[in-house]
């Protein structure tokens, strides 16, 4: 009897770790999905979120769809060190704003989704308001893609291995398609979304490293479509390259 007890328990253990690494890096769940995920009856996948939920490792949100907790964000990303590029970044948030006139944002990427965790927002009629707290799927984003055009492509199967997750303005709808436009974004050194997002917005996109070149944020330019033109392309990344410098000043 005690060895059953302990068999199901550590399978308890291993399905709780499984939903872990599930809204880690594959963004909100149903519990329909995390059961399905899991391989369980609903009922348990709900008992299991439940405990998450009590612990912070998970939270619902407005949707009442299951999404990464606090506990998971102190895990994965020390708070400090969050809480120090936005500090870092605020400055140059507000100088790009200014000098663009355009909303701009500060994004991490948090497995296969990047999460806004600071934006100003233009102070134009027509704007696109700042998505501070939010996460979607990094393949639509500027920012997002070119965080993932560092990585290699071990590592973006690895992100990706259940496929891209479906959103309804993508363009992007396969992996083999990503790689290649990752390839892209990298060689050019900047990412672009063309209402891949949501209708009506665009974006670019370009990374901010640490003192060792590696990646650690991308700062963005989100931009209404009919305000978007190719021929001020030049300008905005000049721009973000410019933030992205000031932002790694002051890291330093």
């Amino acid at each position: 009897m005690r060895n059953n007890v302990g068999v199901s328990r550590l399978e308890s253990v291993d399905r709780a770790l499984q939903l872990l690494v599930l809204l880690r890096d594959g963004g909100p769940v149903s519990v329909t999905a995390a059961a399905q995920h899991l391989g369980v009856v609903p009922s348990t996948a709900h008992r299991l979120l439940g405990a998450l939920c009590a612990r912070g490792f998970a939270v619902q949100n407005a949707g009442r769809l299951y999404q990464a907790g606090p506990e998971i964000a102190v895990l994965t990303d020390s708070s400090q060190s969050l809480a120090a590029v936005r500090k870092a970044a605020r400055r140059a948030l507000e100088w790009l704003t200014d000098t663009m006139e355009e909303t701009s944002q500060l994004m991490v990427l948090k497995g296969g989704n990047i999460e806004f965790i600071d934006g100003v927002e233009s102070g134009g009629v027509l704007r696109v308001t700042a998505r501070t707290g939010e996460r979607m799927p990094a393949y639509c984003s500027a920012g997002g893609k070119a965080l993932l055009a560092e990585l290699g492509d071990d590592e973006i199967d690895r992100i990706y291995h259940r496929g891209l997750p479906p959103w309804r303005t993508a363009r992007i709808t396969d992996l083999t398609s990503l790689k290649t436009h990752l390839a892209g974004v990298h060689r050019i050194g900047y990412g672009i979304n063309v209402e891949e997002t949501e209708s009506g917005v665009c974006g670019v996109g370009v990374c901010v490293r640490d003192d060792t070149g590696r990646p650690i944020a991308a700062l963005t330019l989100a931009i209404p479509s009919p305000r978007f033109g190719q021929d001020k392309l030049d300008r905005y990344v000049d721009a973000l390259h410019t933030a992205a410098a000031m932002v790694q000043q002051q890291l330093r």
